[in-house]
Formats: structure tokens, sequence, C-alpha cells
């Protein structure tokens, strides 16, 4: 049995649906709307990397104050790495919009494989680590996979 509540597991895969939709839509759609999809599904990516840098910060106000002297991300690394997300999200929607997508996937991808090692600190079993992990994999490559594709479909199909 997944540890994971029903809502949980429905909500984060719903946030799948305007990456999926708008790398769609930047491919299919005709001019202007391939170029505003392409817009949305950075600001979409930008949300979201910021979201998952802020899921850091939830944690440690949760145990603020009941962590053991010297855990390293009760000190500063969480908290610090709680808000590098936001701001590469913020550069990544002030560039030339391929190049800010692939920095969203890049960094969604950066920040699984850094979570990875930091989320054994924010929960309180095993199972529910790994579970989270495996649902957040398959959300992370994909979403990735949407960014990337609409940066190609940019780059050389709409030139």
């Amino acid at each position: 049995m997944n540890p994971l509540p029903p809502l949980l597991l429905k909500l984060a895969y719903a946030g799948l649906i305007p990456f999926i939709g708008l790398a769609l839509l930047v491919q299919l759609a005709p001019t202007p709307l391939n170029y505003l999809s392409a817009e949305s599904l950075a600001g979409y990516g930008a949300v979201i990397t910021s979201f998952m840098g802020a899921l850091h910060w939830g944690a440690n106000l949760h145990t603020l104050g009941e962590a053991p002297p010297g855990d390293r991300w009760e000190d500063r690394n969480a908290w610090i790495w709680g808000v590098i997300p936001a701001l590469v999200a913020w550069l990544a929607l002030n560039i030339y919009i391929p190049v800010g997508l692939v920095i969203l996937a890049s960094t969604l991808i950066i920040q699984r494989n850094i979570d990875q090692n930091t989320y054994q600190y924010y929960f309180s079993s095993d199972e529910a680590r790994q579970a989270f992990m495996t649902m957040r994999n398959r959300l992370t490559y994909i979403a990735s996979a949407c960014l990337v594709w609409a940066a190609l479909v940019i780059l050389f199909v709409q030139a």
C-alpha cells in the first residue's frame, strides 16, 4: 500500500497537466498562440521550481527549534537551498524563452538530485520518503521533458 495520501497523488499528477498541455500547444498551436503557450509554460515551470524549493522552508518551519545542534539543514543549508530555485526561476523568466525553459528543466532535475539526499531529514518513515521520491522522480522527469521539448520545438521546428 502506498503511504502517500490519495489526494496528494491526485494533486501532484494533476500538476503535470499544464506542462503537457502547454508543451503540446507550443508545438501544435498556430502563431501567436504557440508563443503565448511557451511564455505560459515558462511561467508555470518557474512557479513549480520555486514551489519545490519552498518545500524546504515548510519542512524546516515545522521543526524549527527541535533539530539537534549541528543539524546542517536546520543550521542554514535548507534555508539557502529553499531560496535558490526561486532566484534561478526568476532569471529563467527574464531571458530568451527556449534557454529559460532548459534552465528550468535543469533546475528541476538538480533539485530532485539534491532533495533525494536531503529529504531524509523531513520524513518520519523511510517508506513514505521512498514513495514520495518515486512520485517526485516521475513528476520531475515528465515536467523537465515537456520544458525541453518546448524549447527544442521553438529552436528547431518553428525557426
